[in-house]
């Protein structure tokens, strides 16, 4: 039965997809499509091994997450892990984001492109006068690779030296998570005495 084979290959390839990350509708539209006349059946899919489907049609975007374990049922091994951040990741989220209100607040453009320069100047603000320069690019380097692993930036495929913020950066950085943050970031800025920082 064809209608069945090719239905059955596009629930993998949705699904696949994203239990690998998130799916874009700007990079597949294909796939996009299918996700959305096949979400019901990967909502069920997704279910059964303790996941949830999450879409936002307005943005573009649709992904994975954890189920909250109910207490009256056994909690099931999280197949979407948790990631403890350091302190220069969760930096740059935090500025990536409110990059990205202000360009929204700003710009008709629904893209935000940045330079690597300009998150250079973002996060030199917060570093001690005197640092090392080349020493800094290449730690923001490292940590914006770190950042496009989670899928919440992409370099350029036209221009490494740019990069687009993905607008799924403002699910997993809401205001509860900027102002937990910018708890931190005080404490960070000025420590109690004896405390180290988290520079690594």
């Amino acid at each position: 039965m064809p209608e069945t084979t090719e239905s059955g290959k596009a629930f993998s390839k949705v699904m696949i997809h994203l239990l690998k990350g998130v799916v874009y509708a700007d990079e597949d539209p294909g796939q996009w499509q299918n996700l959305l006349n096949l979400q019901a059946r990967i909502r069920d899919y997704a279910k059964e091994i303790g996941l949830t489907l999450e879409i936002s049609e307005e943005e573009g975007f649709a992904w994975l997450k954890s189920i909250d374990p109910q207490d009256d049922n056994e909690e099931l091994p999280r197949l979407v892990t948790r990631r403890q951040l350091s302190y220069p990741v969760s930096l740059l989220l935090a500025l990536l984001r409110r990059r990205l209100a202000e360009h929204d607040a700003t710009s008709s453009d629904n893209r935000l492109i940045i330079s690597k320069s300009d998150v250079v100047g973002m996060i030199t603000t917060f570093l001690p006068s005197g640092s090392n320069e080349v020493k800094i690019v290449n730690q923001v380097e490292s940590h914006l690779k770190k950042i496009a692993d989670m899928g919440f930036i992409r370099f350029l495929r036209t221009d490494k030296n740019n990069i687009e913020v993905r607008r799924i950066l403002k699910v997993f950085v809401d205001a509860q998570w900027l102002n937990e943050f910018d708890q931190r970031l005080k404490e960070y800025l000025f420590p109690e005495p004896g405390e180290a920082r988290d520079d690594e």
